[in-house]
């Protein structure tokens, strides 16, 4: 399993009127951890889509647990659970500075070669980069 932790602080135009983040926020939190976990591997996005790659989300699951306030610093944790095939699956774990597990949820991606525009297996060199983890 590959899991990689990135931190970050909730900034006000992130808060809803009630002061909790907004709800709608959550999945640009997992895109912030998801890149810089993929950054972390050796493989930017920026690499991934110069290698001829996109990676669309094709579902997304949230769950909420308790709320995130304003300036709250938190640990969002990504984890690929198993090497991917057709499709990647990123688990997230989000906790407050309590270390509260306060949001859980995945996404799943395609590996879409942008000159077809159709899906493909998992490339070859992200699979050499995740076999260490399994």
């Amino acid at each position: 399993m590959y899991t990689a932790e990135t931190i970050i602080r909730v900034r006000y135009s992130e808060t809803d009127q009630m002061g909790y983040v907004y709800y709608g926020n959550y999945g640009q939190y997992y895109e912030v951890s998801r890149v810089e976990a993929m950054r972390n591997l050796g493989l930017p996005y920026k690499m991934v889509e110069e290698k001829g790659y996109i990676m669309p989300v094709v579902s997304m699951y949230v769950k909420y647990i308790k709320p995130a306030f304003y300036d709250d610093l938190l640990t969002l944790k990504t984890s690929i659970k198993e090497l991917p095939n057709m499709r990647i699956k990123y688990d997230y774990e989000i906790f407050n500075e309590k270390k509260l597990l306060i949001n859980y949820g995945e996404t799943v991606h395609a590996f879409v070669k942008i000159n077809v525009g159709k899906p493909f297996p998992a490339p070859e060199w992200l699979l050499e980069k995740l076999q260490p983890f399994f």
